[in-house]
């Protein structure tokens, strides 16, 4: 499998396939059609069969899938097969959020420290982890080597919390922080903004309201 051909909104898809596949087989069931799993998505049956040969050819023709077998697949794919240690830095309201999700779990992801600047919130408990101070951040990833990091801080304190998660051997950084890190090119980044997702929302809002008055 060539990763470098496949395109950003493929591998965008992918989690969406994990969920929906996770739930088919809570449901039980075993094969599912590319029709049938593009009504579910929200997606053509020929877009659903143009993702998953970006893989190989995984269905067979008037046979469908197997629904295990492309779950186990796809999460192979997703980096999933085997676990991964996330440390978490900002013990605010988000970062207690991240910390406290269960669905990480679910797919081999452990929170596994917290840790916040501010010294008053040392030792307070969020969920299964007790927040520490950042004077301890080095020294925890020397000893327990976390391949995730979440930076849920204030923009300004952003960057240098990146340096320090790359210097203690993070290879993956979730920023929630408002602000494009620069990291080397062997650190994957995902820069989550959230008054960006939120502006696309209103966007859309904006557009459906224009529908409803005619206007072209």
């Amino acid at each position: 499998m060539n990763d470098q051909k496949i395109s950003e909104a493929v591998i965008r898809r992918l989690p969406q396939y994990d969920r929906y596949l996770r739930e088919l087989e809570r449901l039980g069931i075993t094969r599912i059609s590319s029709g049938e799993l593009g009504k579910r998505m929200g997606l053509t049956a020929s877009q659903i069969r143009q993702d998953i040969n970006c893989f190989g050819a995984l269905g067979q023709q008037g046979y469908g899938y197997n629904v295990q077998e492309l779950k186990s697949y796809i999460e192979q794919i997703l980096g999933l097969s085997e676990p991964h240690d996330m440390v978490i830095v900002g013990a605010g309201n988000l970062g207690r959020a991240v910390c406290n999700y269960p669905g990480f779990l679910r797919r081999g992801i452990t929170p596994v420290a917290l840790f916040d600047r501010n010294e008053s919130l040392k030792g307070i408990k969020v969920g299964e982890l007790t927040v520490q101070s950042m004077e301890e951040f080095i020294p925890f990833l020397k000893e327990n080597p976390a391949s995730i990091g979440v930076i849920a801080t204030p923009r300004q304190a952003a960057q240098e919390v990146a340096d320090l998660m790359v210097e203690g051997g993070v290879r993956a950084i979730w920023n929630f922080a408002p602000v494009d890190l620069k990291l080397p090119p062997d650190v994957a980044v995902n820069n989550v903004h959230l008054t960006d997702s939120l502006l696309v929302l209103t966007y859309r809002l904006r557009v459906i309201s224009d529908r409803k008055n005619g206007e072209p």
